[in-house]
This record gives C-alpha cells, sequence and structure tokens, in this order.
C-alpha cells in the first residue's frame, strides 16, 4: 500500500526534474545563439539585403542556416534551388550554426562547386568537401541531424570563389537543398540576399 502512494510522488518529481532541465536547455541554447561580444554588428535589412551579424575584429561572419518545417520542400532558410545568396568578404571565417526543424535528418556542407547547380545525387560528384556540419566527409550522405537538433563549427578563413552551401544527404542537394555562397574580396560586410 505505502508503495502505491509513493509512486505518483516519484512521478511528479520526475516530470519536474525533466521540466527544468528542458527549461534550462532551451534558455542557455536561445542565450547562445542571441548573446555575442559587443563587437558583433547586428543583424539588419536594407535594399533587399539582410546584413549578417559580424565581428571585424577577428575576421568572422555569424551564419545561422535553419531547414525550416513550416516549408514543404527541402530547403534552407525557407528558400531553394540556389535562391538564397550569401556574400561574406575574402579571408574571413564562418562561425555556422545549422539548425533542422523537418522530420527528415539533413546536414550542411561547404563544397568547392564545379558546376553551376547540383547534377549528381552524390554532393562529391560535383565538388569538393570542405566542412561538413551535422556530418562527417565519409558519412554525408545518409547521416544529418534530428528534427530539434543543432550543431556549430568554425570555418578557416575562406578564399575568394564562389562556394555552394549543400544538404549532403543522397539526392536532397540534386532536389533543391542548395544555397550560393561568395566570398570576394570587393565585399567590406556580409550580408545575404534571396533571388
Amino acid at each position: 500500500m505505502k508503495a502505491q502512494s509513493v509512486l505518483p510522488a516519484v512521478i511528479a518529481i520526475v516530470v519536474a526534474i525533466i521540466a527544468l532541465v528542458t527549461a534550462v536547455y532551451v534558455y542557455l541554447n536561445y542565450h547562445y545563439l542571441t548573446t555575442a561580444p559587443s563587437t558583433i554588428t547586428n543583424t539588419t535589412s536594407t535594399s533587399g539585403k539582410t546584413l549578417l551579424r559580424y565581428d571585424s575584429s577577428n575576421k568572422t561572419v555569424y551564419l545561422t542556416i535553419a531547414v525550416l518545417s513550416t516549408v514543404s520542400t527541402l530547403n534552407f532558410n525557407g528558400t531553394t534551388n540556389g535562391q538564397l545568396v550569401i556574400y561574406v568578404p575574402a579571408g574571413w571565417s564562418l562561425y555556422v550554426t545549422f539548425i533542422n526543424y523537418q522530420s527528415l535528418p539533413h546536414n550542411l556542407i561547404i563544397l568547392q562547386n564545379d558546376t553551376p547547380t547540383p547534377n549528381s545525387p552524390d554532393v562529391a560528384q560535383f565538388g569538393k568537401i570542405l566542412y561538413a556540419f551535422g556530418a562527417t566527409s565519409s558519412n554525408y550522405e545518409t547521416t544529418g541531424i534530428s528534427s530539434g537538433q543543432s550543431v556549430s563549427g568554425l570555418t578557416d578563413p575562406l578564399s575568394p570563389g564562389i562556394y555552394m552551401l549543400v544538404c549532403g544527404i543522397y539526392s536532397h542537394a540534386e532536389s533543391g537543398m542548395w544555397a550560393v555562397l561568395v566570398v570576394s574580396q570587393n565585399v567590406t560586410a556580409p550580408y545575404a540576399v534571396v533571388t
């Protein structure tokens, strides 16, 4: 009889602990994604350009790419088929935060591409994998982060050129899940446009 009266109390304590851990996790992730050193320039929009957060003192661009669940297609920040074009000063690094809100697993690959559009279900067939977020250069075709997960990482300084951001999961890029990354000496402040 005593065991039956203790069980609801134990369940209530476990539920309270789970709720507390979840609240702390959400707070820390939100705080982490929105808090930055005072030298970072905040995002604003002007003339169709969305200025990206950056720290000019260490030449770092803070880039958040999300796979949205509110869009029925494979997408980066709600865009497909290279509509999202990101411009970054040459010699700057990217601090990438990649978030997946869709039920399918996804990853984010920075690709030194050989073609203007993905032309193979395997992204390594049309470019060189430079960085992989949510996968590795050996398991990118099948591995990604799940819904609600995020991953972050820092690139080395990028050389001038035109790159692709792609999902490396087999056929996702070819199905439209790609964006363009332009690294140029003519760019002084990083920004993005949707074409």
